[in-house]
């Protein structure tokens, strides 16, 4: 494997932080996360391959994986989390894998990141196939367990993107698809929680919208097909009925639980 850069471990623009104050450290934090979004901008020819390849797939029940440790494996976690209720698919279309197992969700699990076999296997239970997409996410580019995920789907012809923050890192390099966000060294050198993370999160958020706008899980602007879980999503798809049909509150409200979703009240109700 060619050398790297590895950015994320480089030291800090900033020293001396323990002597800082308050104010100041977090002035300063907010002035390197204002790099972020520049840096994912100049990826999004990356994520735009990944999410028209997402598409063709999704179209024909294929699913999307993620695989992660730490940080990058929560992080992917939550994105795969929050699709059921944001834009009412199945749990088991876009699904979140970390090295450790969900334990290490909540808590660090020793050394599990550098078990370069454990993603194929927790990837197989999946009974995974060709028609899936796997998403290998490690700010350094080199985690074993993210690696190993990725070499294995690639052995079985599953195509497989990366999202790193050092270009040039073994993740970029053996991804069909590496989208690699170079935010540079973190606030606190090699805290790759921060700027990477949050890099990270942005991606995600870019892939996963962007995909479920795709394949029609968004009408106009709205969440329509959103889990009605607690009364606050209750009132909001109550509010777009009131919108979009010009209905009472009350007569809007009455309806959505009547039919269970925004998209279905619209359907039987629309002139």
């Amino acid at each position: 494997m060619a050398t790297f850069q590895k950015i994320t471990e480089q030291p800090s623009l900033h020293n001396d932080l323990e002597q800082q104050s308050t104010l100041n450290l977090l002035e300063k934090i907010n002035e390197e996360d204002k790099k972020i979004a520049a840096a994912v901008a100049k990826t999004i020819p990356q994520i735009e391959q990944l999410v028209e390849a997402l598409v063709s797939r999704f179209n024909q029940g294929g699913r999307l994986f993620y695989i992660g440790a730490g940080t990058s494996g929560r992080l992917g976690i939550l994105d795969a989390s929050e699709i059921p209720p944001t834009f009412g698919m199945p749990y088991d279309r876009v699904i979140g894998l970390i090295a450790g197992g969900d334990t290490a969700i909540r808590k660090a699990v020793e050394f599990a990141e550098d078990n370069t076999v454990q993603a194929w296997k927790d990837l197989s239970e999946y009974n995974i196939t060709t028609n899936d997409v796997v998403v290998g996410i490690a700010a350094s580019g080199t985690t074993p367990y993210v690696m190993g995920g990725i070499e294995d789907a690639k052995r079985h012809g599953i195509l497989t993107a990366g999202i790193t923050n050092n270009p040039g890192s073994p993740l970029a390099l053996q991804s069909d698809i590496a989208i690699a966000v170079e935010v540079g060294p973190e606030f606190v050198t090699g805290s790759t929680r921060m700027k990477s993370g949050t890099s990270q999160k942005l991606v995600l958020n870019m892939i996963s919208t962007t995909l479920m706008i795709r394949i029609g899980r968004i009408k106009g602007n709205k969440m329509v097909d959103m889990q009605l879980s607690n009364k606050k999503l209750v009132d909001r798809g109550t509010r777009y009925l009131v919108e979009a049909l010009n209905l009472s509150y009350e007569s809007a409200e009455k309806a959505l639980k009547e039919f269970g979703s925004v998209r279905a009240a619209m359907q039987a109700l629309k002139p």
